[in-house]
């Protein structure tokens, strides 16, 4: 049976009107985050603490062409084309980083503030400094997908409370799982998304044994592992690493699995947890309304109406992104750490 077209190819997307962004400190100061030509590293922007996140629905445009607005969306008209101007990457005062997408919807100009948007792929708090670091003009329509969800591959083995492992689809809420940090875990909910293996949405596969796993882990690629690397991070404030699937990618120990459609489940808890997947500390699905918002619609709509009020804490862990496996390289993550 064809998955539902929503669920194959709407990215549902938490922007904020560029106009709530703007220069606090900097040769542009008071001026909106804008397009490549318009702005100037070094500045410190902050995001308003009156700004509400609006949320886009994006799918691509005929023949997968370009992004456009989908039926529901809270801005744009259905049909409507939707313009990828810039990629820019701030710094957070800890040294942390979040990229931002410009957005242009329709036909709007240079100087019409309404038609322009930031879509976070990272947390952006209010009244925080965020120093723009650097910024590209070309930006591939695929990044829309990069906030998308964090799930794993049905037939995924998940460790229970007992120490037996079962498959993720057969899981059921109530059912103790083992956590990592508190022990046996009752599951409140799990959901499930057939989606279209494509692209952005093309699981990582974590090769047996690259983790010490004994079977392959297939996951989403925005899905974080978790790593306990001391030995191997020299200089790092934490020994615990969370690290997307895909920046583990080497086409060797890890890759993509792209072709036909994927059935991808998550797993809530009352807390963030570190779970173990196929043996390898990953985490279960954060419920934030920043990551709800990024979720597909049919999980997103489910866990608002079970959870109503339900907000986690990230689990603690230094998050690791390309700068740090540039610096430390992946054979430092991949390999077992030094008994």
């Amino acid at each position: 049976m064809t998955p539902p077209a929503t669920m194959q190819q709407t990215v549902s997307a938490r922007v904020h009107p560029a106009a709530a962004i703007r220069v606090t400190w900097g040769a542009n100061t008071g001026d909106a985050i804008g397009t490549c030509e318009a702005v100037c590293p070094g500045d410190v922007y902050q995001l308003s603490p009156a700004a509400d996140g609006l949320r886009l629905l994006l799918q691509p445009g005929p023949g997968g062409s370009g992004q456009r607005i989908a039926p529901g969306s809270a801005r744009g008209r259905p049909g409507e084309t939707v313009a990828l101007e810039a990629r820019h990457r701030l710094m957070t005062p800890e040294g942390d980083h979040v990229d931002l997408v410009i957005l242009r919807l329709g036909t709007g100009g240079v100087g019409d503030d309404t038609a322009h948007f930031a879509l976070p792929l990272g947390p952006l708090a209010p009244g925080i400094d965020y120093t723009l670091i650097s910024s590209e003009a070309e930006v591939r329509a695929v990044r829309l997908a990069d906030v998308l969800c964090i799930s794993f591959a049905a037939g995924t083995l998940i460790t229970l409370a007992d120490g037996r492992q079962a498959a993720i689809e057969s899981l059921v809420p109530g059912q103790r799982v083992l956590t990592r940090d508190h022990g046996a875990q009752p599951l409140r909910w799990i959901g499930k998304a057939t989606l279209k293996a494509v692209g952005a949405l093309a699981p990582v596969v974590v090769a047996a044994g690259a983790l010490g796993n004994s079977r392959d882990l297939i996951l989403s690629p925005h899905h974080r592992l978790f790593l306990y690397r001391r030995d191997r991070l020299a200089g790092r404030t934490t020994a615990e690493v969370l690290v997307q699937a895909k920046h583990l990618v080497d086409g060797e120990r890890v890759y993509r699995r792209s072709g036909g459609y994927v059935d991808y489940h998550s797993l809530v808890f009352d807390r963030h947890e570190i779970v173990y997947a196929e043996g390898i500390p990953a985490e279960s699905l954060m419920v934030t309304e920043a990551t709800l918002a990024a979720l597909p619609d049919g999980i997103a709509e489910e866990v608002r109406a079970r959870f109503p009020g339900l907000c986690h804490h990230q689990h603690f862990g230094t998050e690791a992104g390309r700068d740090l496996l540039d610096a430390v390289g992946r054979d430092g993550l991949l390999r077992p750490p030094a008994a």
